[in-house]
């Protein structure tokens, strides 16, 4: 059977591992582009794509389109640009969208697409860098049945666990929901920390106890040693968490009800980005609450 060629559209920390693992499974990847067209061009090389200067390249080039993006602007940019965009010459092309955005641009990206003669799918990561390499994300993905049936082979050589959530919307949905409660989860861990050593207390003695009482937590094992050690090397960037935590409190305006503690944890992140820190992972709200770090304050 022959393998349906594959093009990305964003090749960061994400797209770049989920390309190699597509590669390694033997999908051709036949185009790549991303505004870091260094980076483009060594994703070009080690897999034998194309690195496009243009948006409608990739879509001539491949049957199906990755694109995983920064925001809601990135993507509405790379669709709708009228001097360039990925829905030129769209016809028969299926496109799937892994960036946690606003849940009415995948409703709207769906009919656009369609209008075009194409389809899409939404397919929300969950996970990070090493699971997107080792094809062990979890995928959350939202459009219609028959789509999301006909490319289903494809999408488990990247997840380890894939749940069709419904329609269009839908996964990006529930992934706001996820990130939101991760967020917290790790601003409460901080100030957890923060709070034990500025009482003296031993704090791989707190972990531990923490990791065997009501306070354990998925964020315990990922972040807490770097929240201490002050290494927050890039999984998940502050700059997102703000992004995501922000989608959450825009569904809850609109469903009416409010999130304190939603509200909270985005102060937080937001700060963090004033201080220009943005770019650092989301454990790096520790330096807001660690005593004598450049960001904590008893304000």
């Amino acid at each position: 059977m022959t393998l349906p060629t594959i093009g990305f559209v964003g090749v960061g920390r994400m797209g770049f591992n989920m390309a190699l693992r597509l590669h390694d499974c033997k999908y051709p990847i036949t185009a790549v582009y991303d505004i870091d067209s260094e980076t483009a061009q060594k994703l070009a090389e080690q897999t034998g794509a194309t690195a496009c200067s243009d948006l409608k390249s990739v879509t001539r080039l491949a049957d199906i389109v990755f694109t995983v993006v920064t925001d809601d602007a990135a993507m509405r940019h790379i669709f709708y640009n009228e001097a360039d965009n990925l829905l030129m010459e769209a016809e028969g092309k299926t496109f799937i969208n892994c960036a946690t955005l606003s849940p009415s641009i995948h409703e709207d990206l769906q009919n656009a697409c369609h209008d075009a003669g194409a389809q899409s799918l939404e397919a929300c990561m969950a996970s990070s860098i090493p699971q997107a390499r080792q094809g062990t994300l979890y995928l959350m993905v939202g459009g219609t049945q028959i789509v999301f049936t006909a490319i289903k082979e494809l999408l488990e050589c990247l997840s380890q666990s894939l749940r069709f959530v419904g329609p269009a919307g839908s996964a990006s949905q529930v992934k706001a929901l996820v990130n939101m409660v991760m967020n917290i989860n790790t601003a409460a861990l901080a100030e957890g920390l923060g709070l034990g050593q500025a009482m003296g207390l031993d704090l791989k003695m707190l972990r531990e106890v923490f990791a065997q009482t009501g306070a354990n937590s998925r964020v315990l094992e990922t972040d807490a040693e770097d929240m201490v050690t002050r290494e927050h090397d890039c999984y998940f960037s502050s700059e997102h968490a703000a992004k995501d935590t922000g989608i959450a409190l825009t569904l809850a305006d609109q469903a009416g009800i409010k999130l304190p503690l939603a509200k909270a944890t985005f102060e937080q992140y937001e700060k963090l980005k004033s201080l220009g820190l943005g770019q650092l992972d989301k454990s790096a709200v520790a330096e807001l609450t660690f005593p004598g770090r450049a960001g904590s304050s008893k304000d």
